[in-house]
């Protein structure tokens, strides 16, 4: 009795949020790899998030440290003001990762909504709604980007994003489009048009599940890809230098001539190599992501 009561406790109960943590990370396991990438993921998240409340960013010059050689107070070394670039590392993730994750956001967002309708309503809706995605991709981002910094001032990381997201939709439109044309044939989706029910509800509760294995990797994709697209607008003098992250210590030690130094190397690829791994464990992560939304690749189950 003692043993069933113990069991009946509040606290002792499994929930299904638990439930369906505990079945997604068994799902996640399959795959080793993504798995892998995946734990890479939640640390990177981590150490952006919650470093920055453990390690102090120093700002003040220290010109008897300069490009000083890695040690243990300096694992990385020290930038051209003497300042610890392992402390920049983890202060400058957080800022490159939201606009990155932001501008996927919005550009999954609108090429999904778009892409889906102009698949399923088709005649005029989707001639023109084609025709301005090809009107977008024929448009070059950098050049198109400069001309709007004379205009608009990129001075926070939300503008950024918006900018970066509206540019960056069409080719997921298309793919999307293409996805919805395929879904829309199958039985299941003819027989729910046969009970009248609207477009919003076929498309978001019918289709649209159906393709979340396709969107999560086009998302994960849309995140590595905005974020060489700040590098990008870094390096060319399009974003002010006044935050930091990732992409403006890239920029800096380029131009305040780390590479003539021997000991400046980790102060060069430790932001590369950062940007890097975290879109390799992204890319990694979408091995098992698709395991966990399409059940058809569950061989052995």
């Amino acid at each position: 009795m003692a043993q069933l009561a113990r069991k009946d406790e509040p606290g002792q109960a499994e929930t299904p949020q638990s439930n369906g943590a505990i079945r997604f990370l068994r799902l996640m396991r399959r795959n080793r790899v993504g798995f892998v990438g995946f734990l890479f993921v939640i640390a990177v998240l981590l150490l952006v998030l919650v470093g920055p409340l453990v390690v102090e960013l120093d700002t003040k010059t220290h010109v008897d440290r300069i490009y000083a050689a890695p040690s243990w107070e300096h694992p990385f070394g020290t930038d051209h003001q003497g300042r610890d670039v392992w402390a920049q590392i983890v202060h400058g993730g957080r800022e490159i990762i939201f606009v990155a994750a932001l501008t996927a956001v919005i550009a999954t967002s609108i090429a999904i909504t778009l892409g889906s309708l102009s698949a399923f309503v088709g005649g005029k809706v989707d001639a023109l709604l084609l025709g301005a995605a090809d009107v977008v991709l024929t448009i070059p981002q950098f050049p198109l980007l400069a001309v709007l910094a004379g205009f608009i001032k990129l001075s926070n990381t939300t503008s950024i994003a918006i900018i970066l997201g509206l540019l960056d939709w069409p080719v997921l439109l298309r793919a999307v489009r293409s996805q919805v044309l395929s879904i829309r044939e199958r039985e299941y989706v003819q027989a729910v048009q046969s009970l009248g029910l609207g477009t919003g509800h076929i498309i978001f509760r019918e289709i649209l599940p159906n393709m979340l294995s396709y969107i999560t990797i086009t998302f994960i994709l849309g995140m590595t890809g905005a974020m060489y697209a700040q590098v990008g607008l870094i390096l060319l003098g399009l974003v002010p230098m006044s935050t930091n992250n990732w992409g403006v210590m890239i920029y800096l030690a380029w131009v305040r001539g780390a590479i003539f130094f021997k000991d400046s190397i980790l102060y060069i690829l430790a932001p590369i190599g950062a940007i890097a791994l975290f879109q390799l464990a992204l890319v990694s992560t979408a091995r098992s992501l698709e395991e966990v939304f399409n059940p058809r690749l569950r061989v052995g189950e």
